[in-house]
């Protein structure tokens, strides 16, 4: 192997440049060359006609630092199985053999990674390294931890504006069928409420918790100042199980429909409640807010920072990450591996799993959430006892959650 190609596909996120640069640097080291192949599954599709590819050496490495979020390769959400083109594998085997390359790595997420698996079944030589913010695929995927360093930071400094209007404050965020991020962001921000896909929502739970806890914040406040904080993802679903999708927007490449406002309609479903409520009114007399047919219930306002929570810089963890998870990919193409997923590196041991087994969904552990429940945080849910369990290990007592 003397020649491997390398694209990144999906969404954008923090890491991957440090992916790029992890096997470029690994490639150098084994005396191979790495090309960038544009444009993601679109640019593979399309490489039989290009004129030239850009190698990743030393020179074209100084052009662009790993920290930075994104990827210098680029990206489009293109699923070659759909492509209508029959000769559409052969296509591809063509473009790699017009520029003698051997070999892929691939960096995406479950649906990326998908695309991943049909090349390798197709006689493509390639490797994927774990790439979704979502945190959704079976290992770590680069991305996950600086999105919710990001989120966590909005959401903090949101309550500086919460509490000078004593607003509810509602921040929709990615993640349409996992809700790890909302999770771990709204527990490092000190979310009162965290909403996922994996917990149907009961309105009235939420209501109750933030009726309780928003008013006698600002009961309690000598200024009577106060928010309430509401981590939502956009996979969001209601107490029957449905999502909230625009069903007039079609579906994109891989069958997804459109979600049509989790934060939108958790502000509209808190705001009814309020108008019903008839202790608000009388809340907002005693704490000097109401002004009749004005301001008769408090602000109940929805943020959306979307592809912010992508963009930026990358955590310390992911660029680590990223470096290791790039290296490896090299590392397992000349020791002959396909269609497998890098897991982790632990010293020279680099482990890995087939990609078909990654890219399986992995859900919020349900467990955890109910440790955090007992702690006072709301997931639109009745919560239950929470009760860990103990088991002896050479003579120490674990917490197992």
């Amino acid at each position: 192997m003397k020649k491997i190609g390398i694209l990144t596909s999906g969404g954008d996120c923090g890491g991957l440049n440090a992916v790029l640069k992890g096997a470029a640097l690994m490639a150098e080291a084994r005396d191979l060359e790495l090309y960038v192949i544009p444009n993601g599954y679109a640019g593979l599709y399309n490489l039989v006609d290009s004129e030239n590819i850009v190698r990743l050496d030393k020179h074209r490495l100084d052009q662009f630092d790993a920290t930075f979020a994104g990827s210098e390769a680029g990206h489009s959400r293109v699923k070659i199985k759909a492509i209508r083109n029959p000769d559409k594998y052969n296509r591809i085997k063509e473009g790699m053999k017009k520029f003698n390359l051997d070999g892929l790595i691939i960096s995406g997420g479950d649906d990326s990674g998908s695309v991943m698996v049909d090349l390798s079944q197709q006689g493509v030589h390639c490797i994927h390294a774990p790439k979704t913010m979502d945190l959704d695929l079976q290992t770590y995927s680069v991305g996950g931890d600086s999105t919710i360093n990001r989120i966590a930071q909005f959401v903090h400094d949101l309550k500086t504006t919460g509490k000078t209007h004593n607003r509810v404050l509602v921040t929709e965020v990615f993640g349409r069928y996992a809700g790890h991020t909302a999770f771990r962001s709204g527990i490092a921000a000190e979310a009162d409420c965290i909403l996922i896909p994996e917990i149907p929502v009961n309105w009235e739970v939420v209501y109750e918790h933030l009726a309780k806890r928003f008013t006698r914040r600002i009961r309690q406040s000598d200024v009577h100042s106060g928010t309430y904080t509401i981590v939502v993802a956009e996979g969001m679903k209601n107490a029957d199980g449905t999502e909230i999708v625009d069903e007039s927007a079609g579906i994109d490449a891989f069958g997804h429909k459109k979600l049509a406002g989790a934060g939108k309609y958790t502000c509209q479903e808190i705001q009814k409640r309020m108008k019903a409520d008839p202790a608000m009114p009388i809340f907002m007399k005693e704490t000097g807010m109401f002004v009749e047919g004005v301001y008769e219930i408090p602000e109940v306002r929805e943020i959306h920072p979307g592809h912010l929570v992508r963009a930026g810089n990358s955590s310390a963890y992911d660029v680590n990450f990223g470096f290791e998870a790039g290296a490896a990919a090299i590392l397992l193409l000349l020791d002959g591996k396909s269609g497998v997923t890098v897991s982790k590196v632990k010293g020279r041991k680099v482990e890995y799993i087939e990609s078909s087994k990654a890219i399986t969904q992995r859900h919020v552990d349900l467990d955890q959430v109910a440790l955090y429940e007992s702690l006072g945080i709301c997931f639109g849910r009745t919560s239950g006892s929470y009760e860990p369990i103990l088991r002896e290990v050479e003579g120490v007592y674990e917490r197992i959650y």
